[in-house]
């Protein structure tokens, strides 16, 4: 299992490289990794945390995202399973029934942003002033490829939906410090690091009130898009699609979006899965995921 405490009545769990893979000791969402948090989320569930707060033990970033050279390995069946495994224990989060946030301090991309958003708050530490800012975004886009574990229905329910949608599509993401506003609930000190993250975090999940049902009022809707928001949304993918849909990924993440409308969570998260395993056999595809892992 991975290393977690208690920190003032508050579950805190850190994620960890890959032993036998430390990458430099960067945090990506490999088969292992899902299955750590899977089997510590499980234990945590036992505790029946009043909080919980998702870090990272990483210096160098919060979640790099997926390992794409273990899934490109992966054949259909295998890639499904992957994703579908990863579904599940990031959805581990929410049903644990207490407040939860993530303390962000470093680079969130892909997955690790999709995991960071099964969250109820984003609570992000910047870099001091003239330190070098860290990325945050889902950039699947950009390999010709799209999200595969809820990102075009998570960000469009706490961003702006035009800019969520559209950035989703194109896999454009943003430094740290030029990310929405809304985007992060609490900003921690300047420069505090992962230790000022956690603390921030911790601070946030303590201050709601669980009793008085408005916490639960609250936290519905920011993993997927509530019913009450379709009615807005829906005319935007109409307006994007001419836009940022005439690529097979674009097209696929307006789709996903569409779903999700329609349908709801579980439907738009197949959608998305669906989509990524066709999507990486695409000569552009093909061409974009060669490139990055001959880096």
């Amino acid at each position: 299992m991975l290393p977690y405490e208690v920190r003032d009545g508050v579950h805190v769990l850190f994620l960890q490289p890959n032993p036998e893979k430390p990458r430099g000791g960067v945090v990506v969402l490999d088969a292992w990794l899902i299955g750590e948090i899977k089997a510590t989320l499980a234990k945590i569930a036992t505790e029946k945390p009043t909080g919980f707060v998702l870090a990272s033990a990483s210096t160098r970033v919060f979640v790099a995202g997926a390992d794409l050279a273990e899934i490109d390995a992966l054949d259909d069946a295998g890639l499904d399973a992957y994703l579908r495994a990863g579904a599940e224990a990031f959805a581990m989060i929410p049903a644990l029934g207490c407040p939860s946030a993530a303390a962000i301090h470093g680079a969130t991309l892909g997955g690790g942003l999709e995991i960071a958003m099964h969250c109820d708050a984003l609570v992000a530490a910047l870099p001091a002033e003239g330190g070098k800012p860290w990325q945050v975004g889902l950039p699947e886009a950009g390999l010709c490829i799209c999200p595969g574990w809820g990102g075009t229905q998570m960000l469009p329910a706490r961003i702006l939906p035009a800019l969520a949608i559209e950035r989703t599509a194109t896999g454009q993401t943003w430094a740290c410090g030029e990310a929405p506003q809304c985007l992060f609930d609490v900003r921690a000190d300047a420069g505090s690091g992962a230790d000022g993250a956690v603390a921030a975090a911790i601070k946030w999940v303590k201050a709601q009130d669980v009793s008085t049902g408005c916490f639960a009022a609250m936290k519905a809707p920011r993993r997927a898009i509530a019913p009450r928001n379709a009615a807005a949304i829906a005319p935007v993918c109409d307006e994007l699609a001419p836009k940022v849909g005439g690529t097979k990924h674009g097209a696929a993440c307006i789709d996903a979006v569409r779903t999700g409308i329609a349908k709801g969570w579980d439907a738009a998260i197949a959608c998305e899965r669906a989509h990524l395993v066709k999507l990486r056999h695409t000569p552009e595809a093909r061409a974009k995921l060669d490139g990055f892992l001959k880096k």
